[in-house]
C-alpha cells in the first residue's frame, strides 16, 4: 500500500487512545480553557487497515473462498518522553480465524507502524509481521505484536510564543476575549506541524484495501 493512502486527516482515524500521559482541561479565570498537552503522539489504527482476509483460490471473493480472517485489536501503548526523543512502544493482538481446522497451520501477517505529523506528512514507516500459530483442530489462534515510534522533542514541543497566545488569561471586555487563537492561520499551521499520530494497521495490498473499504 502507498504512503500516500496514510495521509489522512486526523479527524478520520480511528483513536485508540494516547500514551501514558494525559491530557487534562481545565477552566481558568476569565474567558477560555487551558490544555496540558503532551509531547506524546497519538495512536491510532487507520480506516480500513484493522482487518486482513485471503481468499483461496486468491481471485475469488465470495464468502465461501475466504481462508483466513485477522483482525488487529487491543491496541496500547506506553511513552517516555524524558529524552530528545519521544519514544513510543505500540503493543497490540492479532486474533485470526481460519476457514479449516484441519492439521497445524502456520500464518505470518504484515504490518505497518508510520508516524504522521501535521495529519498529512509521513515521517517514517516501517513493516513488520506478526505470526499466528493455529494448532490441528483449531479454528481460532492469537499472537502479540509489538512496535516502536521515536519523534524528536522538539518538533513535538509548541514554541514559545504560540503557547503564551494559546494560554494567556483573557477577561471580558478584553478586544481579544471572544477570538480564538486557533483562528489565526499561523497559530493553527504551528500547532499541526507540532502534532504527531503514531499509526499502526496491517500492511494490506491494493486489492486487500479495496475489498475493506467497499465490502
Amino acid at each position: 500500500m502507498s504512503i500516500a493512502k496514510f495521509a489522512v486527516p486526523v479527524l478520520a482515524l480511528i483513536a485508540l487512545g494516547g500514551c501514558n500521559k494525559t491530557g487534562e482541561i481545565e477552566a481558568i479565570g476569565g474567558v477560555g480553557i487551558t490544555a496540558v498537552r503532551s509531547p506524546c503522539p497519538h495512536v491510532a489504527v487507520p480506516a480500513g487497515t484493522g482487518d486482513i482476509t485471503s481468499f483461496n483460490p486468491p481471485a475469488s471473493r465470495e464468502a465461501a473462498a475466504i481462508d483466513v480472517v485477522a483482525v488487529l485489536t487491543n491496541v496500547t501503548s506506553t511513552c517516555d518522553d524524558s529524552g530528545e526523543q519521544v519514544v513510543t512502544t505500540i503493543n497490540f493482538d492479532v486474533q485470526a480465524r481460519r476457514a479449516s481446522a484441519e492439521g497445524a497451520r502456520t500464518v505470518s501477517f504484515p504490518y505497518f507502524v508510520t508516524v504522521v505529523r501535521g495529519g498529512t506528512s509521513v515521517t517514517a514507516k516501517r513493516i513488520g509481521r506478526v505470526t499466528v500459530n493455529f494448532e490441528p483442530g483449531q479454528l481460532r489462534a492469537s499472537a502479540k505484536g509489538t512496535a516502536t515510534t521515536q519523534v524528536s522533542r522538539a518538533a513535538a514541543t509548541l514554541p514559545a510564543d504560540v503557547r503564551e497566545r494559546l494560554t494567556r488569561k483573557r477577561k471580558p471586555g478584553d478586544t481579544d476575549a471572544a477570538t480564538d487563537p486557533l483562528a489565526d492561520p499561523a497559530i493553527r499551521q504551528s500547532v499541526l506541524s507540532a502534532t504527531f499520530e503514531a499509526l499502526v494497521g496491517f500492511q494490506l495490498t491494493d486489492d486487500q484495501l479495496k475489498y475493506n473499504v467497499t465490502r
